[in-house]
């Protein structure tokens, strides 16, 4: 792309002020991929190689809805949960537990009471120190359930939506209970293969999960932070502590991928929208992607969110549209109304979270796109 586009010029800015290292953008327009393009590098420490469109990113809370949601929609369609069936009926450790009455719609709205995020990953490292091979064992992951079974609500199920991990943690479980497969194993067999969105996949914890994903990638994994607590620079296996609790496979983080891969989980969305069927049900999708769940003054969909004042996707989407952000410094918005897709994908939180410039610059990249090709 030429330095003299104003969405290239604008990418390179952001790495020229420091908002990340590098990133990739990626801009599909009516089915048509009218821009791709990456810049900057690695790492900013020592002569890391430059990034390319095949750079696979940490996509953190995007495996919310690239996996966990996605995956609760192909089930719905296949009649194995409804959107109001209560958590404890899949659950069934849940059933002597307050969040038990939570349904699966309070989990996906962030409505169900539940805190945003607690530190399980601390309780659960203290078992660590005695019993070697606690995290990321069944054992952590019957321990997490635990903790999240004795949470306490933190407001009154279905009154307004709190953004939470913990909701999204369960609706994990949910999945595997409800298919009877691992997560990543769900998700790459019976969405990531059929839908061509390679390289997708969780990570987890051994050398040969992220070896996989840079074999199919082409090309290195952009790091993440300089993890106080795991005393390293984080690279390939997960930023997020307590799905690194989890073994790397979690409903609210985990995932990696390209933007191309992203794109192919996209393409299955609008589709929908779009009254196009394919992996996934128009009349699934048009549910999933509305705001109007019943929740007080609360932009979120099931899984997805909606534009609101101040909204990342800036201020030139259309109502209709739906997205999710990472906290890694990734972000997927797509607007059915103007057939626009937009994934950008960095890592802003390397080598340090503190860095939180992106929240001015992802309003305005979605801006100046759609001013750009849509003269809008």
């Amino acid at each position: 792309m030429a330095m003299n586009d104003p969405i290239q010029s604008a990418l390179q800015a952001a790495v020229d002020d420091g908002t990340f290292p590098g990133a990739v953008l990626a801009v599909r327009l009516r089915g048509e991929v009218v821009f791709e393009s990456a810049v900057g590098r690695l790492s900013r420490q020592g002569p890391e190689e430059a990034v390319t469109v095949h750079t696979c990113y940490d996509l953190a809370s995007l495996t919310k809805v690239l996996a966990t949601t996605t995956a609760l929609a192909l089930l719905m369609q296949r009649g194995l949960v409804k959107v109001d069936d209560r958590i404890d009926d899949i659950l069934h450790e849940l059933r002597d537990s307050v969040i038990g009455g939570a349904t699966v719609r309070q989990l996906l709205t962030h409505s169900s009471g539940l805190p945003g995020w607690r530190p399980y990953y601390e309780r659960i490292a203290v078992t660590e120190a005695t019993q070697p091979g606690s995290l990321g064992s069944p054992v952590a992951r019957e321990t997490l359930m635990g903790f999240l079974a004795k949470e306490d609500l933190i407001y009154e199920r279905g009154s307004r939506s709190l953004y939470s991990d913990l909701g999204f943690m369960l609706l994990g479980f949910a999945v595997e209970r409800l298919s009877g497969e691992p997560l990543d194993q769900f998700c790459g067999g019976q969405m990531y293969g059929p839908l061509g969105a390679l390289p997708l996949a969780y990570a987890g914890r051994g050398p040969m999960s992220a070896l996989s994903i840079h074999q199919h990638a082409g090309s290195q994994i952009a790091p993440t932070e300089d993890d106080p607590w795991r005393k390293r620079i984080l690279r390939g296996e997960v930023h997020d502590e307590n799905a690194y609790a989890l073994g790397g496979v979690a409903g609210h983080a985990g995932l990696f991928g390209t933007a191309r891969a992203v794109l192919a989980v996209s393409q299955a969305w609008m589709d929908g929208r779009r009254k196009k069927r394919g992996l996934l049900e128009p009349e699934v999708v048009g549910m999933f992607t509305s705001n109007r769940q019943g929740v007080p003054n609360s932009s979120w969909a099931l899984g997805w969110d909606t534009p609101s004042v101040r909204s990342s996707s800036g201020t030139r989407f259309s109502p209709e549209s739906f997205g999710h952000l990472g906290f890694t410094g990734t972000s997927l918005w797509i607007d059915p109304v103007k057939e626009l897709e937009v994934v950008l994908l960095s890592n802003r939180v390397h080598p340090t979270r503190r860095n939180e410039q992106i929240r001015i610059f992802r309003p305005h990249i979605h801006d100046v796109i759609c001013r750009e090709l849509l003269r809008s």
